[in-house]
């Protein structure tokens, strides 16, 4: 009967340890740089906003900024159509050739 070797089982352990350790800081650093990226590109978004932009916000809807106030947008979905949405909730701004 053969017995279990226990200093190879700890220094096994040991480096799985830190080889998971290096690849979660690895991760890490990519998600807070792609985060940092996305934040500046709606930060851009929300000061860029003017009447006449064509969006698309949070929920995939489609439309043209008609009104623009302090916390609130007023996007045309439809013609005719006019709802008020936050104006955090736009996501980025449409091409008119791509739409």
């Amino acid at each position: 009967m053969s017995s279990i070797n226990w200093e190879v089982v700890g220094w096994t352990c040991i480096t799985l340890a830190v080889l998971f350790g290096i690849i979660g800081t690895i991760v890490a650093i990519i998600s807070a740089r792609n985060v940092r990226k996305r934040r500046e590109a709606l930060g851009e978004v929300h000061t860029e906003l003017k009447i006449g932009s064509q969006v698309m916000f949070a929920g995939g809807i489609y439309g043209k900024v008609v009104g623009i106030e302090e916390e609130t947008v007023n996007v045309e979905v439809a013609k005719s159509t006019v709802i008020k949405i936050s104006r955090y909730a736009i996501q980025a701004f449409v091409d008119s050739e791509t739409k």
